[in-house]
C-alpha cells in the first residue's frame, strides 16, 4: 500500500506542477459547463416577426396582437411588399413573416377559411420546425376566440363539440434546455477530462524517460497501474460534485434522485474513462499522439450517445453502433436520477452495461499495459 501511496502522490505533484494540466481539471470544465448551460439553449422564444397586413382591418390588427402577445414572437417590422420578405431575411432582420391577404376579414365574417401566410427562415431546420409549431398554436388559439365571439355575438346557444387536448410536460414542466443539458455536461466532462489526462500522464512519463525508472524499482505492475489510475478517478469524482452544485446553485436544475447513487454510478463511468485513457496510452508515443487519439474517441461518443440529439431520430445502423458506446448509458442514468428520481430498480440495467463494458476495457488496457512494461 505504501508504495502506491508514493506513486498517487508523486502523480499528484506531476499533475499539479503542469500548468496545462490544471488548466484542464479545473477551467475547462466551468467554461464547458457555463457555454452549454448558457449557450446552448433550445428554448426559442422572442423570434423576430415581419407583417404584410393587406387587410388592414380590425379582425387583422387583433390577429397581429394575439402573435405579439405570446411569448414566442416579437414584431419588428410592417413590410409592403412580397419582395421585401427575400431582403430581411438576407439581411438576418427577421426570421419568420407573417402575410395577411387583402380578403382575410371578409372571409371570416363569412365563416370561410382564410388562409393567413407564414413563412419561416429554414436555414435551420429544427429552428423552423418550432417556429411553425409554436405559430399553429397562436392560429389555433385565435380561430378558436373569434369562433367563441362570433355565436356569442348571433347569441346561438349551441356549443360546438371539440376535443381539447390537456397536455402536461413530466419531469421539466417548462421544457428548459437547461435542465436537459447540464447532468449531460457531467457525463460529457468526465470522459473527456479523466480519460484525456490518465492517457497523457502515462505517456508524458514514458516521454521524459520515468516510466523506465519505476519499471526497475520492486513496484509491482498492478501496483504501478493503480498508482496512475486513482489520481484521477479522485479528481473524476471531484469534478462530479464540483458540477451537481453548480447545477443546483447556478441553473437551478432539479435533483430529485440519490446523490449516492449518481456517484457510485459515476464510479462505474470512471471505470470506462480510466479504462480508455489507460488503453489509449498503451498505442500512443507520445502526448500529442494521446490527445488526437483521445479526441477521435471522444468526439463520435458523444455525437452518438444522445448528448444533443435523441438517439430514435438516427438512422438505425447509427442506433446499433449507440449499444457499444457506454456514454449512452451513463446520459440515461445521470438525467433519469435528475429529472425522474429514478433508483437502482429502475436504472440496474444501465449500471450492469456500464460495469460490463469497464470492466472488459479495464482488462484489455491492463493486459496491453503489462504486455509492454515486460
Amino acid at each position: 500500500m505504501n508504495r502506491i501511496y508514493y506513486i498517487i502522490k508523486k502523480e499528484y505533484i506531476q499533475t499539479f506542477k503542469d500548468k496545462r494540466m490544471v488548466m484542464l481539471i479545473f477551467v475547462a470544465p466551468i467554461i464547458q459547463l457555463l457555454l452549454l448551460g448558457y449557450a446552448v439553449n433550445m428554448d426559442i422564444k422572442h423570434v423576430s416577426t415581419a407583417v404584410i397586413d393587406r387587410d388592414r382591418s380590425f379582425e387583422s390588427r387583433d390577429f397581429i396582437r394575439d402573435v405579439s402577445a405570446s411569448r414566442y414572437f416579437d414584431i419588428v417590422f410592417y413590410l409592403k411588399e412580397n419582395e421585401d420578405v427575400h431582403k430581411i431575411f438576407q439581411k438576418q432582420q427577421a426570421e419568420m413573416v407573417i402575410i395577411i391577404p387583402p380578403d382575410f376579414s371578409r372571409k371570416l365574417k363569412r365563416n370561410e377559411k382564410s388562409p393567413v401566410q407564414v413563412i419561416v427562415d429554414g436555414s435551420d431546420s429544427n429552428f423552423a420546425t418550432i417556429v411553425v409549431g409554436n405559430i399553429t398554436q397562436v392560429v389555433r388559439r385565435f380561430s378558436e376566440k373569434y369562433s367563441t365571439k362570433m355565436l356569442e355575438r348571433m347569441k346561438y346557444s349551441i356549443k360546438i363539440p371539440r376535443v381539447n387536448p390537456q397536455t402536461r410536460i413530466w419531469y421539466n414542466p417548462e421544457a428548459k434546455s437547461s435542465n436537459f443539458m447540464v447532468p449531460g455536461v457531467i457525463c460529457m466532462i468526465l470522459l473527456v477530462v479523466t480519460s484525456l489526462l490518465t492517457a497523457m500522464a502515462i505517456t508524458r512519463e514514458r516521454e521524459i524517460g520515468t516510466m523506465e525508472q519505476l519499471i526497475v524499482t520492486p513496484i509491482k505492475p498492478i501496483e504501478l497501474i493503480l498508482g496512475k489510475l486513482i489520481p484521477f478517478a479522485l479528481i473524476g469524482f471531484c469534478q462530479v460534485g464540483l458540477i451537481v452544485a453548480a447545477a443546483q446553485l447556478i441553473f437551478g436544475v432539479p435533483m430529485k434522485g440519490s446523490v449516492l447513487l449518481l456517484f457510485a454510478l459515476s464510479g462505474l463511468a470512471l471505470l470506462t474513462t480510466l479504462g480508455l485513457g489507460l488503453f489509449i496510452s498503451t498505442i500512443s508515443q507520445t502526448q500529442q499522439q494521446a490527445m488526437m487519439s483521445t479526441f477521435m474517441v471522444i468526439m463520435p461518443s458523444i455525437i452518438l450517445s444522445g448528448f444533443f440529439f435523441p438517439i430514435t431520430n438516427m438512422p438505425r445502423p447509427a442506433q446499433i453502433i449507440t449499444y457499444f458506446i457506454p456514454l449512452r448509458y451513463f446520459l440515461h442514468i445521470i438525467r433519469s436520477i435528475f429529472l425522474k428520481g429514478s433508483g437502482l430498480d429502475i436504472l440496474w440495467p444501465d449500471a450492469l452495461a456500464l460495469l460490463v463494458f469497464g470492466v472488459a476495457i479495464i482488462a484489455l488496457s491492463v493486459a496491453r499495459f503489462k504486455k509492454r512494461l515486460g
